[in-house]
């Protein structure tokens, strides 16, 4: 299975902008790599009017859309999957990079900057680094907001993800 890091902070901290960076990284090393964002507000992504929004309206489970280049799927849920059931569909990646799943997510980086919030939202005992422009505390591996590479290293190190 897939290792899952999950890249948690708060509000405009610039966690998305930071993923743009990690995933370039990762790609030109070969990694496999798939990101999960967790929307606790509900999504739409199929639009009113288009054919697989009729299927939908006519009560199909599951819609699926598929193309030469990507396919997308939308299923009903009775209940929201955990982390591990939406990873478990994607079994050939190497790595899965979440953001949000604050509770969930069992090994979170924060992305903290200082200019947005006093105190970092976790605390050292619950992530497995920090990415930032300080250093929030001592003793936990803290990388910088342009450095993906470093952190791209460290995750390496840690799962093997390198190593096929």
């Amino acid at each position: 299975m897939a290792a899952i890091i999950s890249i948690v902070g708060r509000t405009n901290v610039g966690k998305t902008t930071y993923l743009e960076k990690l995933i370039g990284e990762v790609k030109r090393r070969g990694w496999r790599v798939g990101v999960v964002k967790h929307d606790v507000h509900g999504f739409e992504i199929d639009h009113p009017g288009k054919d697989t929004w009729r299927h939908a309206q006519a009560g199909a489970d599951i819609v699926c859309i598929s193309g030469p280049a990507r396919v997308a799927l939308i299923r009903k849920l009775d209940r929201e999957l955990s982390l591990e059931e939406v990873v478990a569909q994607f079994p050939e990646l190497d790595l899965v990079l979440t953001e949000g799943y604050k509770r969930e997510g069992r090994l979170r980086v924060e992305v903290y900057r200082r200019a947005v919030a006093a105190e970092p939202l976790c605390q050292p005992e619950d992530v497995i680094a920090f990415v930032s422009d300080v250093l929030p505390y001592e003793g936990v591996p803290t990388f910088g907001l342009d450095d993906p590479a470093a952190f791209a290293e460290f995750l390496d190190r840690r799962f093997g993800i390198g190593v096929r």
